[in-house]
């Protein structure tokens, strides 16, 4: 998306790409996933469902919770047969399956139900995590040209109980997608050309932290990997990096010093026409390099070269969105060429999991945030031009839709999935609202239904 500050609106830029627009006549739809790490490293995946547009990397010892208390333990569970949605948007113009229903938890410029706390516009990147005693919090990114985090906490059985402000609007802007961190913290990505991650508390009780050794650049989604508290950054450019910072300090189990590392870039073992090929579905390996000036922007004065530019060999990626790590894999989008893509930490190897060229008719038409079941369901989220919406990709192959913006959202995206730890919330925003327009809008919801079965 581009902000135009003089219309007050977001502009979608289809970023560009070598591939031919025809479509392959033929191709299984899971021959990308048939014995790939969608249904070799989903199937088997654990995990909580303290989740978020970014990341979520609850598949390990939890570390400390700022403002929290103990961690809440995740259930398990993938998304069941939810049956079609129904054809008539309900009251909230969205577009359900049999026996969910939707609530307004935040409207733009309106005070959350039941508290004195008003709700931000523009609201995109989410996540939710687990208090002790049952509840939870969800925090919500701003992405406007006056930033921040906000965040509802809720009780045990989903009723608000506050709202307030993790990252105030005054110190970022433009806050797009995020991440959990395995010590249950919120990475606040700022995309723009001088952008860098925040980390904040999501109870409220630890001030923000600006981590500029995570580079500057236009940061989009943030995991980190617990076995090593290696973190993986996107970025979304049509010649976008793929990211990871390695800490100086990695205190696995704990908390990680984020203040100093190495920031290093993908490239992959092979040519770029053959990844890029239409429907591919093969495995390739990557190796990393530092990036020599990850600060390269102050203050918007370029001092050196991008930092996606410093390492001519490294690979391009059209326009880095959502990231998730889940059991050793790391899985993000990118909306340019719609792919949705798996890097095998361990066996350092890089393949496409979802690309909407291999379909006649695709299922989703474009690609965005990410969010995982512990079951192994990668759920996509849509920005596009028609409605959105919020498909689920199982580990055999399937795509079941979850949710859908009816016609009077035109002009919105769908952002902020998460679940709530029991399973039983589905958080997301329409971005912009009914208006359409940037700055105005956007509502936040939760859906209460039967999402997960096992």
């Amino acid at each position: 998306m581009h902000f135009d500050p003089l219309t007050r609106r977001w502009h979608r830029q289809r970023p560009s790409h070598n591939r031919s627009r025809a479509r392959l006549a033929g191709v299984d739809r899971r021959s990308l996933l048939r014995g790939g790490l969608l249904g070799l490293g989903l199937v088997a995946v654990g995990g909580s469902l303290a989740s978020c547009t970014g990341s979520s990397s609850q598949d390990s010892p939890n570390g400390p919770q700022p403002g929290g208390g103990d961690p809440v333990a995740p259930t398990g569970g993938t998304i069941g047969d939810l049956g079609p949605l129904s054809t008539t948007p309900d009251a909230n113009g969205l577009l359900l399956p049999a026996g969910f229903t939707a609530t307004v938890i935040g409207r733009a410029g309106e005070f959350v139900p039941g508290t004195d706390f008003r709700w931000h516009t523009d609201p995109d990147g989410g996540a939710v995590f687990p208090r002790s005693g049952g509840g939870w919090v969800y925090v919500s990114n701003r992405e406007f040209l006056t930033g921040g985090v906000d965040a509802i906490e809720f009780a045990a059985d989903g009723s608000i109980v506050r709202a307030y402000n993790i990252l105030p609007g005054l110190l970022t802007r433009l806050n797009c997608g995020g991440g959990v961190s395995p010590w249950n913290t919120w990475f606040s990505g700022e995309e723009f050309d001088s952008g860098v991650v925040w980390e904040c508390d999501p109870f409220g009780v630890e001030p923000a932290r600006r981590l500029a050794a995570l580079g500057t650049f236009k940061h989009e989604a943030v995991t980190v990997d617990p076995a090593s508290n290696t973190v993986y950054l996107t970025e979304d450019e049509p010649d976008g990096r793929f990211y990871r910072f390695v800490p100086a300090v990695p205190n696995v189990g704990g908390r990680a010093d984020l203040n100093s590392g190495r920031l290093q870039v993908l490239r992959v073992l092979a040519d770029a026409t053959t990844v890029n090929a239409p429907g591919q579905g093969g495995r390739f390996a990557v190796d990393w390099l530092d990036v020599p000036t990850p600060n390269p922007l102050l203050g918007g004065l370029l001092l050196a070269t991008p930092t996606r530019r410093q390492q001519p060999d490294s690979f391009a990626f059209n326009g880095g969105e959502g990231i998730w790590q889940q059991r050793g894999v790391v899985y993000f989008s990118t909306k340019g060429d719609r792919r949705v893509w798996a890097l095998d930490i361990a066996a350092q190897q890089l393949e496409v999991i979802y690309d909407d060229f291999a379909f006649a008719t695709p299922p989703l038409t474009s690609v965005d945030n990410l969010v995982m079941t512990p079951g192994g369901d990668v759920i996509v989220v849509e920005d596009q031009d028609a409605e959105q919406s919020a498909v689920a990709i199982t580990p055999d192959g399937r795509y079941q839709e979850l949710l859908r913006l009816g016609p009077s959202h035109a002009g919105s995206e769908v952002t902020g999935p998460a679940f709530s730890p029991d399973g039983r919330f589905f958080y997301f925003s329409s971005q912009r609202g009914s208006s359409g327009r940037a700055g105005l809008d956007g509502v936040t919801y939760a859906v209460q239904g039967p999402w997960l079965r096992g």
